[in-house]
């Protein structure tokens, strides 16, 4: 009796990979099941999401079909899906929490069991939202941070409007290599709130997505935490190049030189912005290169003045920020009569009076020397007498 009475799934199952295996079957007759018990799961670490499902029903006996999922999702004010064909049960990514997160998978049977063609199963969908809470006014803005010399991160931020007295903000932080998320250790004070932090030593967080939560609390009312998402590498800001130098090497081509900046950053991620001066003539030109030959315009120029700032380029970052400028190094004509007239005379004035005071004081040493040479002899001369 139990061997009459099958198990209506284990028929089911049966029935499908038969229709596969069979030559003369349709397409039409072959179907699968979406994915099982597709969720969107939050670990955390705000806004690195989990998307994880279960296979669909009916698949166990069917091992000669090569089975894949086809996951999209996105935040809820973008208009396009992102795309993912994977074999695993899983999938993470950034979000950003400040919106909403949706998602869909199907599953996709290929194969043997097909005759070579595609069957895709119906969506499985799924949605995550944090709890809203506090007016929009209150999220802190006008948030700016920057990863100086590719050493020392810096985040600021101003104050939601309207918050009461009482408001103060916190920031935490998590990013790809952390158990967990972090609470900024040190921040940075105006009037006795939290307006930024200054981050510790961080260890490999380049080339990652960073995230960040400022959230605040009051006795009185209720604050809108924000989110952020920033890859380090494109937040850096370098220190400017020293050491310039300028040299007319012919009447009309100029070397223009620097250092390359201290620190970290390799010197292949540099672009540098030079603004060359020719009199009252400016332009501005980039270089890759610490060093840049250009031409003189007027043999007559008679000054001729560069500066220099660099920020990372496109072979290390997707985008970067602009160091301060440099000093001003320029070339005058006639630069040596000016060190000369400011230089040299004052220099030899100086060797002029050294050299008086030393035959002032050579002259009372002989002098004095004279005397004392004298006052022996007439010592000498008494004692002679009196014997």
């Amino acid at each position: 009796m139990d061997l009459i009475h099958l198990d209506l799934r284990c028929l089911y199952a049966i029935v499908i990979c038969t229709a596969f295996g069979s030559t003369h079957s349709s397409n039409a007759e072959i179907k699968v099941n979406p994915p099982q018990d597709f969720e969107i799961v939050d670990p955390g670490y705000l806004g690195y999401l989990y998307l994880q499902w279960q296979p669909p029903l009916f698949l166990d006996n069917c091992k000669e079909c090569m089975v894949e999922y086809e996951l999209k999702y996105r935040n809820t004010d973008s208009e396009n899906w992102k795309t993912i064909i994977t074999k695993n049960l899983h999938y993470k990514d950034g979000f950003d929490l400040n919106k909403g997160v949706e998602a869909k998978i199907h599953t996709l049977l290929r194969g043997q069991c097909t005759n070579g063609s595609e069957v895709q199963s119906s969506w499985s969908e799924a949605t995550y939202w944090t709890s809203p809470q506090g007016n929009l006014e209150t999220k802190v803005w006008d948030m700016n941070c920057i990863y100086y010399n590719w050493q020392y991160l810096l985040c600021s931020w101003k104050l939601g409007t309207g918050v009461h007295f009482d408001t103060n903000y916190n920031l935490f932080y998590w990013y790809e290599g952390l158990d967990h998320a972090l609470q900024c250790a040190d921040y940075i004070q105006g009037n006795g709130k939290n307006i930024g932090c200054r981050f510790p030593y961080l260890e490999s967080p380049d080339y990652k997505d960073f995230y960040i939560c400022v959230n605040g609390s009051s006795k009185s009312q209720l604050i809108r935490p924000s989110y952020f998402i920033f890859q380090l590498q494109n937040i850096v800001k370098s220190l400017p190049p020293d050491y310039l130098s300028i040299i007319v090497k012919d009447s009309d081509e100029i070397n223009l030189k620097w250092n390359i900046p201290n620190g970290p950053i390799p010197s292949k991620c540099f672009i540098y912005e030079i603004k060359f001066t020719e009199d009252d003539t400016t332009w501005v030109t980039t270089t890759f290169e610490n060093e840049i030959y250009v031409r003189r315009a007027s043999n007559e120029s008679q000054q001729l003045c560069f500066l220099v700032r660099n920020r990372m380029n496109i072979y290390c970052s997707d985008d970067g920020i602009w160091s301060e400028w440099s000093d001003t190094q320029c070339w005058r004509d006639g630069m040596w009569k000016e060190i000369l007239l400011f230089f040299l005379i004052p220099f030899a004035f100086v060797l002029i009076f050294i050299l008086l005071i030393s035959c002032l004081l050579t002259s009372k040493q002989k002098a004095l020397l004279k005397m004392m040479f004298h006052t022996k002899q007439e010592v000498f001369s008494h004692q002679e007498t009196l014997c």
